[in-house]
């Protein structure tokens, strides 16, 4: 487990906005600036719910209710001024968190709770920001760099096959590959 002192904070929140400002540099110029200030705040929910998981193994349901409070603040004034790409947006981020909020429930209830609740509901909450066409993916590198990393860890004998890990920092990851091949 990752002991958390000022100086690993200072770390990680520097890193962070490093590896963020480098993907706001390489995207700048190809996407929107609505799209990029949406996924910037999707990033650093997703930051925060990742350094969370990490530390307790749990995602708060307030930070959950953040991130569609802030979805929700991003969607109404669309709909407002342009809506026909606001309903064009609305129906893509549900159809994110249906697919990232319902493949995650799925595999929570197929698997007795081998998956967290939390992870259920922030890759449901995620899914809103990313809509159908990137859930998918974000899921997929995620869970891909979780299992490989789980195997890793088994194989060296850091951690035993019945041991727990947090997902929501692979998922962070998945969705940060998803940006930055956009």
């Amino acid at each position: 487990m990752i002991k958390f002192n000022k100086y690993n904070i200072i770390f990680c929140c520097a890193g962070f906005l490093l590896i963020l400002a480098l993907w706001l540099i390489i995207c700048a110029g190809k996407l929107t600036v609505f799209y990029l200030f949406r996924f910037s705040l999707l990033i650093v929910l997703s930051y925060i719910a990742a350094i969370i998981d990490i530390k307790t193994k749990r995602i708060p349901n307030m930070l959950v209710l953040i991130m569609i409070t802030v979805w929700l603040l991003l969607i109404v004034p669309v709909l407002f001024f342009d809506p026909g790409y606001g309903l064009n947006m609305l129906t893509d981020s549900l159809l994110g968190l249906l697919t990232g909020g319902g493949m995650f429930l799925l595999v929570y209830a197929l698997s007795k709770k081998g998956l967290g609740g939390g992870d259920v509901k922030f890759m449901a909450a995620a899914g809103l920001f990313l809509g159908f066409s990137e859930t998918i993916p974000a899921i997929l590198y995620g869970t891909v760099l979780a299992a490989l990393t789980g195997v890793f860890l088994i194989l060296i004998k850091k951690i035993k096959k019945k041991d727990t890990m947090p997902l929501v920092p692979f998922l962070f990851a998945g969705i940060m590959i998803t940006a930055f091949i956009r």
